[in-house]
């Protein structure tokens, strides 16, 4: 019992509303036995805390939380904030914020949002559900790439080469991990794989550096 006393009070003393901290409000139907104290997490690390929670006269449940500046990024009008089990503090409560899409329009201090009671199971079948079909059309997209470069001059294939790197590359500013790794893991070496062949066909007449250009926009992709 001290010990969990004691890491509260260290927790509110770390984590509590100072000055320079983004504070809002989450909106909820229930809270699950969500309390003052308990920590708000972001991508399995935490960032911020509840800082009350009362029951309003409308009949639901407002929590108030604070999260530290330099992750204010991560609460946005397309984050979902979820009532989790906290993953290190047995039979506590966590707020967890999960980004939809990277980006997104950021909260303003004092704003008011609607959270969600979801047990772990359903927030993991949800954003599974979302990630395995954007994963999938990634793979399609790209197969049907591959066949189009079937029979394309080199000039074209370079040009093509370049339109789908580009493509990759904003996909990966706006996606998920998920979807940055299979990007990295699976469809970049492909594309390599086009680029070298393509360098040896194009050497036969030496014009190997038409295809320095897209060389570059893999540095920079790899990089993101």
């Amino acid at each position: 019992m001290t010990r969990k006393i004691c890491l509260t009070i260290l927790t509110l003393l770390l984590f509590g509303c100072k000055p320079g901290d983004m504070n809002f409000k989450i909106r909820y139907d229930r809270i699950d036995g969500l309390k003052q104290g308990d920590r708000v997490l972001f991508e399995q690390n935490q960032i911020g805390t509840v800082t009350k929670v009362l029951y309003t006269a409308e009949g639901r449940y407002e929590a108030d939380v604070a999260i530290r500046k330099e992750f204010a990024s991560a609460a946005t009008k397309d984050s979902e904030f979820f009532i989790v089990s906290d993953p290190q503090q047995k039979d506590k409560k966590a707020v967890e914020i999960i980004q939809a899409r990277k980006g997104g329009t950021a909260l303003n201090d004092g704003e008011v949002v609607e959270g969600s009671a979801a047990k772990v199971s359903d927030v993991f079948n949800v954003f599974r559900d979302k990630l395995n079909k954007g994963i999938n059309d990634l793979g399609k997209q790209f197969d049907q790439f591959l066949n189009e470069l079937k029979g394309l001059s080199e000039s074209e294939t370079v040009k093509k080469l370049e339109e789908e790197l580009n493509r990759l590359g904003e996909e990966m500013q706006k996606s998920g991990n998920a979807v940055q790794d299979k990007i990295q893991k699976d469809v970049l070496p492909q594309i390599q794989k086009e680029i070298d062949r393509l360098r040896e066909e194009l050497r036969k007449f030496g014009r190997e550096d038409e295809v320095r250009p897209l060389e570059d926009k893999m540095d920079k992709i790899k990089r993101l």
